[in-house]
């Protein structure tokens, strides 16, 4: 097997992965959903359980956030120990600014949807 197709066999490996943990998180955010409604009885009970419990969520995603970016500060601290390319650094600053455009994205649609 030459070094192109090990390449490719590894690609597709890791794409089947992160297609397989995506339709796990998916399934259990389902399940879960599905819990909460059998448990509150309704739909609008359920929502309205999700929206009273809006901050402790909040607070949730916060020290996800926070994990996250400790968790990104270790990983770039080694990328670029062992890149410390200019164009590497430019990848990583790309990369950095695409997550905080993503999060605050999704944060804001959050806090307009709570009214």
């Amino acid at each position: 097997m030459s070094f192109s197709a090990k390449r490719s066999h590894y690609g597709l490996r890791r794409a089947g992965l992160v297609l397989l943990w995506a339709t796990l998180l998916l399934a259990v955010a389902m399940l879960i959903n599905v819990l909460g409604i059998r448990m509150a009885g309704s739909i609008e009970n359920w929502q309205q359980w999700l929206a009273v419990h809006a901050s402790h969520f909040l607070a949730w995603r916060l020290l996800l956030y926070a994990g996250t970016v400790w968790g990104w500060i270790w990983m770039r601290r080694r990328v670029l120990a062992r890149e410390p390319e200019a164009s590497t650094r430019q990848r990583l600053r790309r990369a950095e600014l695409l997550a905080i455009v993503a999060v605050s994205a999704l944060e804001i649609s959050q806090f307009v949807q709570a009214g």
